[in-house]
């Protein structure tokens, strides 16, 4: 007669199994982070590619007019908008009537055509980047007293490097777009290997409050308050000065500013400076914030990439700008004309 084996069946005990789980939690906590590098790898090649699609559209679009598009005042369409039949966009260009106002009167309110409202609120994914955090929609008003929102855009033209009056695009800075600039390639004298077309930003946060955003990259620009324009005189003034090569990290210190505005990247339909345009006046991710006045500005390349911030060149390469570029060069970079001997980091 069998009666089997009399070997008791034994499992793992509460200690054993304790072991195997914190095993496991270890090789998970040491796996996370590897992943998640990956993943942004992931999106900063995205990102570049981006930039690398923008910049070679913009070539293409100079070949075809001889150009490069021009920012045609804050109310209209931007260069952005112009650039979309050469990024496979055909079909949200051919909803453009450039002839058809963008902003409604009276201008400074901002307030949209409503014959427009589809178009500004479709978003573009080349215009946005993979890493941004923001939010990529922000509420806007139309003339007919509905609201709305439009997209947002993460990658703006340069306008220079900031000194001076180099922020003011309503009159000729040493960038590659201001009003009515329709720069040409030739223009670019300090070559264009060594001259910006184009940055990555991050957004706002559509949130008009007291302080600006507390952990870098700031998301809201400082409202340089109490500025007027002064007719056919580039640059701002305060306190009867004309505002050139100010000391931001003094001001900013100082509690100079109290508003700050999360419109920054607000649409990229509209060619408002805040919404699509960048200088070099401050370092990439620079703990000042970014500073405007009446829609222009001192606005800086920032980005959720650690160290620093994508760049397209003039020529269409695309370099990662980090966060300790040296100052001076990263101004000369910005400029296009200034002569400077400078290597590109």
């Amino acid at each position: 007669m069998h009666y089997g084996s009399n070997t008791a069946r034994r499992g793992f005990t509460l200690v054993e199994l304790l072991v195997v789980i914190a095993i496991i939690g270890v090789m998970v906590g040491l796996l996370l982070p590897a992943v998640q590098a990956a993943r942004e790898a992931a999106r900063r090649m995205s990102c570049s590619n981006n930039l690398k699609q923008l910049a070679l559209a913009t070539h293409n679009y100079e070949s075809t007019f001889t150009m490069i598009p021009a920012m045609m005042g804050s109310n209209t369409y931007s260069p952005q908008a112009r650039i979309l039949p050469f990024i496979e966009q055909a079909a949200m260009a051919d909803q453009i009537n450039f002839s058809v106002p963008l902003i409604l009167p009276p201008l400074w309110q901002g307030i949209y055509n409503p014959a427009v409202r589809a178009l500004v609120s479709q978003p573009i994914s080349t215009f946005q980047c993979p890493s941004e955090a923001g939010m990529p929609m922000f509420a806007i008003n139309f003339a007919d007293g509905t609201t709305g929102q439009t997209a947002g855009n993460n990658y703006m033209f340069s306008n220079g490097n900031g000194v001076g009056t180099n922020y003011d695009d309503r009159f000729r800075t040493n960038g590659m777009v201001f009003e009515n600039s329709w720069t040409r390639f030739r223009d670019v004298t300090d070559g264009t290997s060594n001259t910006v077309l184009m940055a990555e930003t991050v957004l706002g946060d559509g949130v008009i409050g007291p302080s600006p955003s507390p952990t870098r990259p700031h998301r809201r620009a400082a409202s340089w308050a109490g500025t007027t324009s002064t007719p056919g005189v580039p640059g701002f003034i305060t306190g009867g000065n004309v505002i050139s090569n100010p000391d931001l990290a003094a001001l900013f210190q100082g509690g100079t500013f109290t508003s700050f505005r999360g419109t920054r990247g607000e649409a990229w339909v509209r060619g408002v400076p805040f919404a699509v345009v960048v200088n070099g006046y401050l370092p990439p991710n620079s703990p000042i914030p970014d500073v405007s006045m009446h829609g222009r500005g001192f606005y800086a390349a920032r980005s959720y990439h650690s160290g620093g911030a994508m760049h397209a060149l003039v020529d269409g390469s695309i370099r990662f700008i980090t966060d300790s570029n040296d100052l001076i060069v990263h101004r000369a970079i910005y400029s296009r004309d200034g002569g400077e001997a400078v290597q590109m980091p």
